[in-house]
């Protein structure tokens, strides 16, 4: 068949063939009908009539799966949807059917069960059936996911022991410290010396806190803040300890001077108010060891639960670190009965690493706010920067939804500037006191975990963001930091349970915090002490 269009465009042919007489002839109208409009219908019908071919054959083709051109992925979807053809999965419905049966828990305890993908492929060959290929696909997977889940729980486990522990270096570095106080009489100097002892009130200082009776942990936050000051000078850092901790601390600064820097070294029996009257916070300490003793079973049970997810067990094991129910971790509540004389400092964890002057937060104007601190609902790493309220707190319980948005954003301990003027006129140490009381008197169902929960309670309403370079978290549980990113950081925080001083340390991580211990030191040698 050929088409054939005069010169003028006024006049169309169509004729069988070639030498044939004219089959078709039509005169066209100028004004009756637009010979454009003609030639382009045309034209379109052509290009649909060869777009549909296209289609319905691509969609037709038996045993195709995968589409290797665009034009192939848009066949096999809009082709049979144009023809009014109904879309079908090449999957058969057996398959559907055996995966949704539920499962059998004497189906994953048969030896003949692959365990690997390689099995799985050499036990399948041309006559198996999609029935049988379905059947040995969902077992394989089924224990797969238990054995899966049984290693992650033991990784919680033995990761809560090794940190719940005390390592026997950091041990040994105690017991040869307080050996040399009582036989070193250069071990027992008073921090600070007499001439500088002014200083620990004036307000002209930036005044540093540091409660630790981690000896090593102490030594690298007081080196690393030092080191990085630009007027070491003005640095006042307080270190408080425990009775047990004391002399071995002091021993420690007493023989590596951090001059000119001012450090003082304090036993909580020293403070006044500690030793007169009632402590609410020790009192609460005391009250909830009994209800978790009595509510929270050790480890052993809470690892043989087979219902909780794997992440829910971490939690309640992470609950049970001695860490999360110590004096060290809940004395920030009483600042201001520890320093009455000071208007400003900046609270610091044991677990943390200076890598900046950090007296540019003495200059943030907190607009009448308590607390300094970094948000933890928004940043790059997404799995350490998404913490709300939900996260730390029991929204299930009417206490808690009654008062608090489950969507606002929380915010972290570790480095935290605190106005103890503005803190004195509020009564957020009566308030966390409270919220302890009732979370014990509904047996720990308002919060599980540490001193975060009754801490976003207490200062709500009082915090003040500041800018997240001063405060990088996570490096104890994020083994996907980026070296580069941790050292842009002016504060990074080792929070979770890979520690610096373990061995279970993140080791790309580790080096940040161990360029700050002295290897060659006597004492570091002496209890083996390595920076692998």
């Amino acid at each position: 068949m050929q088409l054939h269009i005069s010169p003028s465009l006024r006049h169309l042919t169509v004729s069988p063939a070639k030498g044939v007489r004219e089959f078709i002839k039509v005169k066209i109208a100028s004004r009756r009908l637009s010979y454009r409009m003609l030639l382009y219908s045309l034209l379109f019908l052509t290009f649909l009539l060869r777009f549909v071919f296209v289609l319905t054959a691509v969609d037709t083709i038996d045993g195709e799966t995968n589409c290797l051109t665009i034009a192939g992925c848009k066949g096999k979807t809009l082709g049979p949807r144009i023809l009014g053809r109904k879309l079908e999965s090449n999957v058969p419905e057996v398959i559907y059917q055996v995966l949704q049966e539920p499962v059998n828990q004497d189906e994953t305890q048969e030896t003949e069960v692959p365990q690997s993908l390689e099995e799985f492929v050499a036990q399948m060959d041309s006559r198996t059936d999609a029935k049988t290929f379905a059947l040995k696909l969902k077992s394989m997977v089924t224990l797969l996911e238990k054995m899966t889940r049984t290693a992650k729980i033991q990784e919680y486990l033995y990761r809560h022991v090794a940190s719940s522990s005390i390592p026997k270096q950091l041990h040994c570095l105690a017991l040869k410290l307080a050996n040399e106080h009582a036989t070193n009489a250069n071990a027992r100097l008073q921090l600070p010396s007499p001439e500088v002892v002014p200083s620990l009130v004036d307000n002209s200082f930036y005044h540093f806190v540091l409660a630790s009776d981690n000896i090593l942990a102490a030594s690298v936050v007081a080196s690393s803040l030092v080191h990085n000051s630009l007027n070491p000078e003005q640095v006042v850092l307080h270190i408080i300890t425990d009775r047990k901790t004391l002399s071995p601390m002091q021993a420690w600064f007493s023989l590596h001077p951090l001059t000119p820097a001012i450090i003082e070294v304090k036993g909580l029996h020293h403070f006044d108010w500690f030793t007169k009257g009632r402590v609410p916070v020790l009192e609460a300490m005391e009250k909830d060891q009994r209800v978790r003793s009595m509510f929270g079973g050790g480890s052993s049970t809470i690892v043989a639960n087979n219902i909780e997810k794997p992440y829910v067990i971490a939690a309640k094991l992470q609950a049970l670190s001695p860490k999360y129910n110590s004096l060290m971790n809940h004395i920030r509540i009483h600042l201001p009965e520890l320093f009455p004389s000071l208007n400003k400092i900046v609270f610091l964890d044991d677990d943390i690493v200076v890598q900046t002057d950090l007296s540019p937060l003495w200059d943030i104007d907190m607009n009448g706010k308590v607390n300094g601190a970094v948000e933890t609902c928004r940043g790059d790493d997404k799995f350490v920067m998404s913490k709300r309220f939900k996260n730390y707190l029991n929204f299930s319980h009417p206490l808690i939804s009654k008062k608090f948005d489950p969507n606002e954003c929380a915010w972290a301990y570790g480095m935290n500037i605190f106005d103890l003027e503005a803190w004195r006129k509020t009564n957020i140490s009566q308030t966390y006191h409270y919220w302890l009381e009732e979370n014990l008197k509904s047996d720990l169902s308002l919060w599980q975990l540490g001193t975060l929960p009754p801490g976003l309670i207490a200062f709500h309403g009082h915090i003040h963001i500041i800018d997240p370079f001063w405060h990088m978290l996570g490096l104890g549980y994020q083994d996907n930091t980026s070296v580069e990113d941790a050292k842009s950081a002016g504060v990074i925080h080792f929070n979770g349970r890979a520690k610096p001083w373990l061995g279970i340390a993140i080791p790309q991580i580790r080096a940040l915090w161990s360029k700050y211990v002295n290897f060659s030191d006597n004492f570091i040698k002496s209890c083996h002490i390595s920076a692998s």
